[in-house]
């Protein structure tokens, strides 16, 4: 009896082995989850940041027109219209709404960086404000008080949204992924990609960037060795 035992025994131990082998090998052979990255599309971080990218651009259009203004140079007033159109309608309308939408409500949720959060959906308002002033001053800038408002308030612009992008990128957007699962993750990028082509249509971000593009060049901005010290 007790060698019968034993022969059950080391028959169930490898079967148990032999089990947790074939397990494993198994889960060799098992493509990972299919996620955004794999696929080589873009993912949600990378697109906030890229979009990110479009602001400060706008911003270095800004300094250097207003650069500009301030020394007594005369400067067509649609450059900074233009400038301010991509503000309006990329970074308020689309860009700061999916984070105001989509993103912010995540930390909110998960009880992350909520003080952090409540101000830069503030400095949202607040930049959207700039921005229809930069709009409204434009086309008078001729006069010497409109140009001077407009100047204050592209520079506002800049001091406002230059801390803002900042603390999105080191801190915001790092601790997104942290918040969901990788199919949550997934999800959003879904999301955000189905959202910017109903808002901004086919190539929307490839337009607008090369709106800016032609800001820059009309502005002597757009050369970026310029921007490097001769030494």
């Amino acid at each position: 009896m007790a060698r019968i035992f034993h022969e059950r025994r080391r028959w169930l131990i490898g079967a148990t082995g032999t089990l947790l082998l074939a397990t494993s090998a198994l889960a060799q052979l098992t493509p990972p989850t299919k996620t955004k990255a794999l696929e080589g599309g873009i993912t949600a971080t990378e697109r906030l940041m890229r979009d990110s990218g479009v602001l400060l651009r706008v911003l270095s259009v800004y300094e250097a027109g207003g650069r500009r203004l301030g020394g007594g140079e005369d400067i067509e007033p649609a450059m900074f219209i233009q400038a301010a159109e991509v503000m309006r309608d990329f970074v308020h309308a689309y860009h700061d709404k999916q984070q105001d939408e989509l993103i912010f409500p995540l930390f909110k949720k998960h009880g992350r960086m909520v003080g952090l959060v409540d101000v830069l959906m503030a400095q949202h308002a607040a930049g959207q404000k700039l921005t229809t002033a930069i709009l409204e001053l434009a086309p008078k800038s001729g006069s010497t008080a409109e140009r001077q408002s407009m100047i204050d308030a592209m520079q506002a612009s800049i001091v406002l949204y230059r801390p803002h992008v900042a603390r999105e990128l080191t801190d915001v957007l790092p601790t997104l992924r942290t918040l969901i699962t990788p199919n949550e993750y997934d999800e959003l990028s879904a999301a955000l990609d189905k959202d910017e082509a109903e808002k901004l249509g086919k190539e929307g971000f490839d337009k607008m960037a090369k709106k800016v593009e032609a800001v820059e060049k009309r502005i002597g901005i757009n050369d970026l060795e310029t921007f490097t010290p001769k030494t």
